[in-house]
C-alpha cells in the first residue's frame, strides 16, 4: 500500500482467523488443553510419571486386559508410541504384558500391584486438580461444555462436518 492509499475497510478486506468467533473460541479451548497438560504434568511429577504415562496407566485400570493395539488406539497414538512407553512402564514394574490365551500375537497389558497403587494415587491426583479448574463454572456450564466437545469429537471421529 503506498502513502496515498486507505487501508480497506473490514468489509472490503479477507477478516483475519482471530477475527472470526470460532478461531478465537477454538483458540480459547486449546489454550486451555495446553494449560492443563502443564499444570497436571506438574502434579504428576513427585510420582515420577508423565502424563503420557498416566494416560497408559489409566486406561490399562479401567479396562483390565486392554490389548496393545486398542491402548493405541483409544490413545489416538501409533505403535511407535506404545513400543516405547510400554516397555519403560513394565521395567519399572508397574505393568504386566501378557499373552492372550486364545491369539499368541496379541499382548493384554495388566497393572501390578504396585501399578494399580500408582494409578489411584494419579487419579485421585486427576479429580482434585479437575475439579479445581472447573469450580469457574456451574454444574450446567461444565455438563453443557461437556456435551459439545462430545459433538464435535463424534463429528471428528466420523467426520461428518461439511467438507470433510
Amino acid at each position: 500500500m503506498n502513502k496515498k492509499q486507505e487501508p480497506l475497510p473490514q468489509t472490503d478486506r479477507r477478516r483475519l482467523p482471530w477475527e472470526l468467533p470460532r478461531f478465537r473460541n477454538w483458540i480459547a479451548v486449546a489454550r486451555v488443553h495446553q494449560l492443563w497438560k502443564k499444570v497436571f504434568g506438574e502434579a504428576l511429577a513427585p510420582l515420577g510419571i508423565q502424563l503420557a504415562h498416566y494416560d497408559v496407566l489409566a486406561n490399562i485400570a479401567h479396562h483390565p486386559g486392554l490389548t496393545q493395539q486398542a491402548l493405541a488406539e483409544k490413545l489416538l497414538v501409533g505403535r511407535s508410541a506404545m513400543s516405547m512407553l510400554l516397555p519403560e512402564l513394565e521395567r519399572r514394574g508397574l505393568i504386566e504384558r501378557r499373552g492372550d490365551e486364545t491369539d499368541r500375537r496379541v499382548r493384554r497389558l495388566w497393572l501390578t500391584e504396585e501399578g494399580a497403587g500408582l494409578t489411584e494415587t494419579a487419579m485421585a491426583l486427576h479429580v482434585a486438580r479437575l475439579d479445581a479448574m472447573m469450580t469457574v463454572l456451574s454444574d450446567a456450564e461444565c455438563d453443557s461444555i461437556g456435551e459439545m466437545m462430545r459433538r464435535i469429537a463424534a463429528s471428528l471421529e466420523g467426520r461428518t462436518e461439511p467438507g470433510a
